[in-house]
């Protein structure tokens, strides 16, 4: 970071002459998205009355800066890049960046060797900040980062005691307003099918169906779950599975929408009618979900918000060097559709 000159206004300075936060002034410095245009020229002028000049301008005249942000994929296994999830999130964050003038760079890290490679690559200042996606429990690729003090923010978290900035969904509460529909609907041998419960998601996703289950005075019943890893094949394997050991099966929340195609899949090979005889609910409301037959009733999650809201504290660490982790979580919503 640059050094201010003796005497030279402070963020904190510009922020209370423009009567904003002081995260709010970063935004306007990086030229984020979500600032109303009042707000923006407020600050603006505020920057200009007081000379404030910026430390990423700083930094970028002295030539410390990339102006690069690596995306970090850690999933191990490379269908999953085939998933909408992936491309709609690498979208949502192309779309966030596209007033800063940074770059984003992607990296696969999938091995010790390439965690360590990429760690000195970050630190040798090709990059001005991390956002990582697909972080499974116990990668130490984040707590690698917040050691070396690199600007990270992650997708999700690998449990619910993460430090490291994230921005993740509620996805206990996604999951548990689904079955809470399914149960209305009269729905009462309910499964599910889960994603890698090696993912925090997936665990909350199961969490959320068992919860709705309880409250509804339901025994939660083990063998109505099956894994997945987020896959339409998975999604297939895991259904039939589900027919065989539970032939009476009227409901299941699929931990996806590609998850949920595969079942919808399974149950038509297995002449069971949707909703008829089967209730579907996957998550995410991708556009697959209104391409399915019938169309899936699902859990959305808001995209393109997430992209946003990772850049914005991303930049924020950049600029402010922040003392605190930032912790997001944004609501879902239940989009009721002909499978239920």
């Amino acid at each position: 970071m640059g050094r201010r000159r003796p005497g030279a206004p402070t963020l904190e300075e510009v922020a209370a002459h423009a009567q904003v936060g002081r995260g709010t002034v970063s935004r306007v410095i990086n030229n984020a998205a979500g600032v109303k245009e009042s707000t923006r020229r407020a600050v603006q002028q505020a920057i200009d009355e007081l000379g404030y000049v910026p430390n990423l301008a700083a930094r970028s005249l002295a030539g410390h800066r990339a102006d690069a942000l690596a995306l970090v994929m850690t999933e191990p296994d490379w269908r999953q890049f085939a998933e909408p999830f992936f491309s709609e999130i690498v979208s949502s964050l192309g779309d966030a960046l596209t007033d800063t003038g940074m770059q984003l760079l992607l990296t696969l890290v999938r091995s010790d060797a390439e965690r360590q490679r990429f760690l000195e690559y970050a630190r040798g200042g090709r990059v001005d900040g991390v956002l990582l996606m697909s972080v499974h429990a116990g990668d130490p690729l984040p707590d690698m980062l917040a050691e070396a003090r690199l600007p990270t923010v992650l997708l999700g978290r690998r449990s619910g005691d993460e430090y490291v900035s994230y921005v993740d969904v509620d996805n206990v509460g996604g999951a548990r307003s689904a079955v809470s529909h399914l149960l209305r609907r009269g729905r009462r041998v309910i499964a599910t099918i889960t994603g890698p419960l090696d993912l925090h998601a997936a665990q909350c996703r199961l969490r959320g169906y068992e919860e709705a289950l309880a409250l509804a005075g339901l025994k939660v019943d083990k063998t109505r779950a099956a894994e997945s890893d987020f896959t339409a094949e998975s999604g297939r394997r895991a259904m039939a599975e589900l027919i065989e050991r539970h032939p009476d099966i009227d409901g299941v929340l699929a931990a996806s929408d590609t998850t949920a195609a595969g079942a919808l899949e399974a149950l038509r090979a297995a002449g069971r009618r949707v909703p008829e005889d089967v209730a579907v609910i996957g998550f995410d409301d991708f556009p697959l979900a209104q391409r399915t037959e019938p169309r899936l009733t699902t859990v959305r999650q808001p995209i393109d918000e997430i992209g946003r809201a990772m850049i914005r504290l991303l930049l924020e660490e950049m600029e402010e060097g922040a003392v605190a982790w930032r912790h997001v979580i944004l609501r879902t919503e239940l989009v009721v559709r002909e499978s239920t």
